[in-house]
């Protein structure tokens, strides 16, 4: 998710605030995940905190002895959001590492703002660790730092997959009136955690609204796959759950859509064997996010998803040719 999942936030509430009016108090968390807080049934969370040379990290780690998958969340993330999107792939013997980057959740903004400050406190996370090499696995705004990983520590990267990546700069990212960022922050998340309880179909359309380009026809056949299938509705259950409270993961969206404003990512140095993942009709994070990426690393593969949004690849039918390529590529890459 990228400065737009503020926009998202915005239309929940706004669509839905009648039916909250109803209710007469708010029970809203106000603190993040506990350490060991069950996201779903077998995806346990063990946060905990690493004092490296650059700086505290917070992060999950799970896993056996196999390859260290290293995931970067998208906005209004956190180690809980990383650990979900791509605990999929530990059932394929992958240990997976899930950090806070900087600004959200349990790791300090101050443990590194810009994209290669955050790069580098991830190589000293891995040297805390005692990690050599790790296949990146990023998603939505998280896709700059991991570019930025891939180009400054090359010897450490085995391979590289981007799922809905955010490229290109951005230069009004993050504009926004002091006042709509206090509803966001504050009322915002009441009222769209208590949609999500009184009318879970309401939240999924009016995310579908910011996330996709679909034809109304088309999103209410997507909100009726949704909410039909049990192990996809749980799953958006628990990503909407990763996104509060949002006052601890606010200065981290705040900051990515700064460092968007004017970056210029360094694709040219990017040697790891790559794959962009991106769904046409992603209306968060353009297509053309995805096209430009895989165009300018050299040797990228691809893998488009033509009747996906920004979260296909979890929710969408497409997410099962999606994730049997990521697969293949793996098995690939890490056998090199």
């Amino acid at each position: 998710m990228t400065h737009r999942s503020r926009r998202r936030s915005i239309a929940i509430v706004t669509a839905f605030v009648a039916v909250l009016l109803v209710i007469g108090a708010f029970i809203v968390p106000t603190s993040g995940p506990s350490p060991h807080e069950r996201l779903l049934p077998g995806i346990e969370l063990d946060l905990r905190t690493a004092h490296t040379a650059r700086g505290p990290v917070q992060y999950d780690l799970t896993g056996g002895s196999g390859p260290t998958l290293l995931t970067m969340h998208g906005g209004l993330g956190g180690a809980d959001q990383g650990r979900l999107f791509a605990d999929w792939l530990r059932g394929d013997g992958f240990r997976v590492l899930s950090p806070s980057r900087p600004g959200y959740l349990g790791t300090p903004l101050d443990s590194g703002r810009t994209l290669e400050d955050q790069a580098d406190l991830l190589a000293a996370l891995l040297d805390e660790l005692a990690v050599k090499r790790v296949v990146l696995f990023a998603v939505s705004s998280g896709a700059p730092v991991a570019y930025t990983f891939a180009a400054r520590h090359p010897a450490r990267v085995s391979a590289l997959v981007v799922v809905a990546g955010v490229s290109r700069a951005d230069p009004g990212a993050g504009n926004s009136s002091a006042v709509r960022r206090v509803f966001i922050d504050t009322v915002g998340q009441r009222i769209a955690q208590m949609t999500a309880a009184v009318s879970l179909s309401s939240v999924l359309s009016g995310t579908l609204d910011e996330t996709s380009t679909f034809t109304t026809a088309q999103k209410e056949q997507r909100v009726e796959e949704i909410m039909r299938d049990d192990t996809v509705r749980a799953f958006f259950e628990a990503m909407v759950r990763t996104t509060f409270p949002y006052r601890l993961r606010m200065p981290g969206t705040r900051n990515d859509a700064e460092q968007r404003r004017d970056m210029n990512l360094p694709f040219d140095r990017i040697t790891a064997p790559t794959l962009i993942v991106h769904g046409a009709l992603d209306g968060d994070v353009p297509f053309t996010d995805g096209a430009a990426a895989a165009t300018r690393i050299g040797a990228a593969q691809h893998h488009w998803m033509p009747d996906e949004d920004h979260l296909g690849f979890w929710l969408g039918p497409g997410r099962v040719p999606a994730q049997d390529a990521v697969r293949t590529f793996l098995r690939q890459a890490v056998a090199r």
